[in-house]
């Protein structure tokens, strides 16, 4: 599944095409992805202004100009392409294909956009578990996707402070508290297997048990291993590409996911390991975490 810097890298591929724009035309080829499609969605999306675009966990929210909000989840293998119409052009910091023929025709093209940028935008998901909701932009954060979720590890609101007081007691290894999303909303396995290796803790130590002083250098490590994620575009090990079609980089810069049985680049002389936790394989170093 699409992680937080995979969607925020479509969110920022999006943008271009979408933010300030219309929906000239929306086009929904199936009744359902995961969920039914809201009642009239064709006719609640067409014709409104998209007033901005942003992202929230692993949600990409786009507010329209009639008071709702446009809610997508990519799932496990959806992904959303901007063709700029008539040829290949930029928009904004980003260059568009024209659209090949019989883009947002195919088998598993469910839902087609028009914007007066002009570009067409298509939702691709050959496993249909992602996900479109209309929501009451005004009480977003009280739906139910949404109500109970964490604080954007982004945001000036993740801090050593914050960590220190939602992981005070907690029994569960510190790799399985940082992907509970009713503490850090956006994080999943890859990056947290990559923070907590950058700032040299164990996956398997208690969440509760982490001394005071790693806090801060967690908090970065996770910012950091983020942003570095974001510029280059995300991972992509299986589905994920950027709305250009490109694919993601940073999975050529991973310092331990997927390194099962490799020397660790630290340098320790240390082999990485592979162990399952709450179904996930988590990859770390024994002897540099601890």
């Amino acid at each position: 599944m699409p992680e937080l810097p995979e969607v925020e890298t479509v969110r920022t591929g999006l943008a271009p095409a979408m933010e300030g724009y219309r929906l000239t035309h929306v086009e929904m080829r199936r009744g359902n992805l995961r969920t039914a499609f809201p009642h009239d969605f064709v006719a609640r999306t067409q014709g409104r202004k998209i007033k901005t675009l942003r992202r929230r966990a692993k949600y990409l929210l786009a507010d329209l100009d009639s008071g709702e909000t446009l809610v997508i989840h990519l799932g496990m293998s959806g992904r959303m392409s901007v063709y700029a119409h008539g040829k290949k052009r930029r928009l904004g910091d980003y260059v568009y294909d024209a659209p090949p023929d019989g883009a947002g025709t195919g088998k598993h093209d469910h839902v087609v956009f028009e914007t007066d940028a002009p570009a067409r935008i298509v939702f691709n998901d050959h496993r249909r578990f992602g996900l479109m909701a209309l929501v009451d932009t005004k009480t977003l954060e009280q739906d139910k996707l949404f109500k109970g979720i964490g604080v954007e590890p982004l945001s000036e609101d993740f801090n050593a402070a914050y960590l220190a007081k939602v992981l005070s007691g907690k029994k569960t290894p510190i790799k399985s508290a940082l992907l509970d999303q009713r503490l850090v909303a956006g994080l999943g396995n890859i990056y947290v297997c990559e923070a907590l290796f950058r700032s040299h803790i164990s996956p398997k130590k208690l969440a509760g048990a982490i001394a005071r002083e790693k806090l801060a250098p967690l908090v970065a490590a996770i910012k950091k291993v983020l942003k570095d994620a974001i510029a280059a575009g995300g991972s992509t090990l299986r589905d994920h590409a950027q709305a250009t079609g490109d694919p993601g980089n940073f999975q050529h810069y991973f310092l331990v996911y997927g390194r099962e049985g490799l020397p660790c680049k630290l340098g320790c002389k240390g082999t990485v390991k592979r162990i399952v936790q709450a179904g996930r394989s988590t990859f770390y170093c024994p002897k540099c975490q601890t």
